[in-house]
This record gives structure tokens, C-alpha cells and sequence, in this order.
């Protein structure tokens, strides 16, 4: 059989006809894993085998199916966009320079403002690399640092109390990713489409709805599209920071952000690298294990995550055109890190590795080399390669000891 000519522009709206699947029951237990069949990323969807040369039919074909199934279609067309600069200084005893500008998007009348916080090491000559990581609680909320903008959004979004400055310190181990050359983007996530499910009236949506227009199409993006739309614009703006080399930016996230992470870098190919800390079900844990959260459960929990027509493989995950394993493959052959946790099973540690696993035969086909170990490491293990992947000791987290990981696999892929 031929491989399929795959057309981008030409695509008729998938939409399907289901009512939502109550949550049901939560699987914590290996012993009670179901046997389940893994679409096969090197088989096209007319059963031809992929090879090298056409592998980019079959990754437009896979990205289609995660667009139309599972995080839904991200409107194409450019918004009016304005940046303003806020600020310019030092940081961190002199050992950062620290900028702060806001970018501002308009459609249809309407606009929103993402304000992007951004620290470069200060001891290091011409442009350097940068890890862009959104972060859930609001600029200010990173470092204990009066200078920072409050994030606005944060405080509309949390019924005007933002948390204190310097709270999410423990995030963002500022001193080490300075101290090791390189630099940090981040913003809130929120500023592109607030985590609330407010029928998307307070977001980046309403920018690009049709005339008449009022909620996105079955098929069109939920709030991770939107974040990582954001994380391209933002990226976008990094492309005119002279302290920023944009060739070399590192997109991440922790848990749903770590979704968001992957995502953003199966569509947007400038990003040079990838690391998903925790990111669980619909992030890089197999969805067919039913493991800890499930579909039906993030589906209830967090309807306005993903496209609607993603609530249709509740309680049927076997049905879904795709799992996760095919999302980290998407990012070949850039590299990629994974990431979990030993306490968190609502994650599904195994899932994460065993998709990182099975993205690998996309990796060695490429030439790229994938996941550099067969078997589930134990709590403190890290395995650095193109496909990297370490558990760490202990809860749901972004810790100390997983920047350094991810830091080590910079200096080993990026820089």
C-alpha cells in the first residue's frame, strides 16, 4: 500500500457525536493493568509501513489525529500583536540581568496581554540558551523580588488573592540554571487562557471565533492548545531578545504545564528540546494502561483541558486513534526528556517510561538513537539520551534534583 498524501489546509471538521462518561473507578494497582495494543506509529493509518523519507506523512498524519481526537485544531492566522518593555535590571546579587515585557494580542475587538519574565546569566558572553517554562501561579510568585509585575491574571483568576510573592520559589531554582549558562523564560499561564472552566470567555478563544462564534468547534482547541500558543508567541518574542539564542529554547512544564510542553513542541518544530515533569494522563503516560487518572476522570475533573470530542474515549481509551507514546514521538528527532515521580501514581511512572519507550523505534528510525535503557529504573536513576528519562524519589513535584536532570540533558543535546 501507498502512504497517504496528507493535506494540512484540506481537512474536513471531525466531529463526534457522544455525551460526556461520568468518572468512574480509579486503577492504582499494576496487578489489575488490562492487556492493551499500542497504535503503531510506523504504520500508517492504510496499514503502509513508514520508512525514513515518508516519516513526514505519517507525523502530519499522527498530529491530525491529536488535533481532531484528543487537544483539538489550533486556529491558524496572526493576531495584531503589540510588545511593550516594563522593565530592565539586575538580578540575583548581580548575577542575572532580569526583563520583563508584555506582549498584547487583538482580534474581533478583543484582546489579552501575556506578560513574559525573563532572566539571562549575567557572566556569559552573546546570546545564550533559554528553558521556556510557564508556570500556574503568576509571574510575581517565581522569586522573592519586589521589581516583578504582579500577575494581574493570577489575581482575576483567583478571586483577587495571587498567592504571595516568591511562593513557587522552589520551582524555579533561579541560581542554578543562571549558574550553569543558561537562561529562563516564563509567564503565566493563565495571561493565554485562564485553568477555569468559564466557557473560554476570559482567553485567547474568543480572538479567533467566526462570526457569531461563541464556544470552540468539537474539533477546535481547549485551554493546553491555548497554553501552548503561548508558548510559541512567547517564542516568538525570544527571536528579538539579543541575549537569547532562539535556536537553542528548551520548552517544559510540570504536570498539566507538562502537557502543554509536549504539545507545544509536536506543533511548533523551533523548539530545540523538550522536558514533561509528571505530566501523567494525556501527557506522556500511556492512556490504554488506565493507570492512576484516566480519560473519563481528567475529562470531568477538567472539561475545558482538551476539544470536546476527546470526552467521547472515556471508560474506552482502546478506541482512540492515538496514545501518548505517539505525542513524545512527534518531537523526533529533537530530544526529549521524561520525567516522574515514585510517590506520584496518579501520574502513572510506568506509563511515562513505557511511552518513552515505545516513542524510541520513531527516534532510531531517524537515526537519532531513543531511550537508552529497557528496563524501570529505580527512584534517583536518570538515563540521558536523546529520549531521557529519570524517576525521582518522592511526590508530584518540580524539584531541585529534576532541574539539574534536565540541565545535564541540555548540556548533552542542546548546547
Amino acid at each position: 500500500m501507498e502512504p497517504p498524501s496528507t493535506n494540512l489546509s484540506v481537512r474536513e471538521p471531525v466531529v463526534l457525536d457522544c455525551s460526556p462518561v461520568p468518572a468512574g473507578g480509579v486503577n492504582t494497582d499494576e496487578v489489575l493493568v488490562e492487556p492493551y495494543e499500542l497504535p503503531d506509529p510506523l504504520v500508517f493509518e492504510n496499514g503502509a509501513a513508514v520508512t525514513r523519507s515518508n516519516w513526514g506523512e505519517r507525523r502530519t498524519e499522527i498530529l491530525n489525529l491529536f488535533e481532531d481526537h484528543v487537544f483539538g485544531r489550533t486556529p491558524e492566522g496572526e493576531l495584531s500583536a503589540i510588545t511593550e518593555e516594563s522593565e530592565t535590571g539586575t538580578a540575583l546579587d548581580g548575577a542575572a540581568t532580569r526583563r520583563q515585557v508584555r506582549l498584547t494580542f487583538s482580534n474581533n475587538d478583543r484582546s489579552i496581554a501575556i506578560d513574559v519574565l525573563i532572566y539571562v546569566p549575567s557572566s556569559v558572553d552573546g546570546p545564550v540558551p533559554v528553558f521556556l517554562v510557564p508556570n500556574f501561579d503568576g509571574n510575581h510568585t517565581i522569586a522573592d523580588d519586589p521589581d516583578i509585575v504582579f500577575s494581574a491574571g493570577a489575581t482575576r483568576d483567583r478571586g483577587g488573592d495571587a498567592g504571595p510573592r516568591g511562593s513557587k520559589t522552589g520551582r524555579f531554582p533561579l541560581a542554578t540554571i543562571l549558574g550553569r549558562g543558561y537562561g529562563l523564560a516564563t509567564f503565566y499561564s493563565g495571561d493565554a487562557d485562564p485553568d477555569i472552566d468559564d466557557g473560554f470567555a476570559n482567553g485567547v478563544h474568543h480572538l479567533y471565533y467566526s462570526d457569531a462564534q461563541t464556544t470552540p468547534e468539537p474539533y477546535e482547541w481547549g485551554t493546553i492548545g491555548a497554553w501552548a500558543w503561548g508558548c510559541s508567541r512567547v517564542l516568538d518574542h525570544l527571536g528579538t531578545e539579543q541575549a537569547v539564542d532562539d535556536d537553542r529554547v528548551i520548552v517544559g512544564g510540570h504536570s498539566r504545564l507538562g502537557k502543554t510542553a509536549l504539545w507545544a513542541a509536536a506543533q511548533d518544530k523551533r523548539f530545540a528540546a523538550v522536558f514533561s515533569n509528571n505530566s501523567g494522563c494525556t501527557g506522556a503516560a500511556l492512556s490504554r494502561r488506565r493507570f492512576g487518572e484516566n480519560v473519563a476522570v481528567i475529562n470531568t475533573l477538567f472539561p475545558h483541558w482538551f476539544c470536546r470530542n476527546y470526552r467521547c474515549y472515556g471508560n474506552d481509551e482502546a478506541a482512540l486513534p492515538v496514545d501518548q507514546h505517539q505525542l513524545i514521538a512527534l518531537v523526533a528527532p529533537r530530544p526529549v526528556h521524561i520525567a516522574s515521580a515514585s510517590e506520584d501514581g496518579w501520574a502513572d511512572p510506568l506509563g511515562e517510561f513505557l511511552a518513552a519507550r515505545e516513542a524510541s523505534h520513531v527516534y532510531e528510525l531517524l537515526g537519532a538513537g531513543g531511550l537508552e535503557r529497557e528496563d524501570f529504573p529505580s527512584p534517583g536513576e536518570v538515563s540521558l539520551g536523546p529520549i531521557s528519562y529519570h524517576l525521582r524519589d518522592g511526590e508530584h513535584a518540580l524539584a531541585e534534583f529534576d532541574w539539574v536532570q534536565y540541565l545535564d540533558f541540555a548540556d548533552n543535546h542542546v548546547r
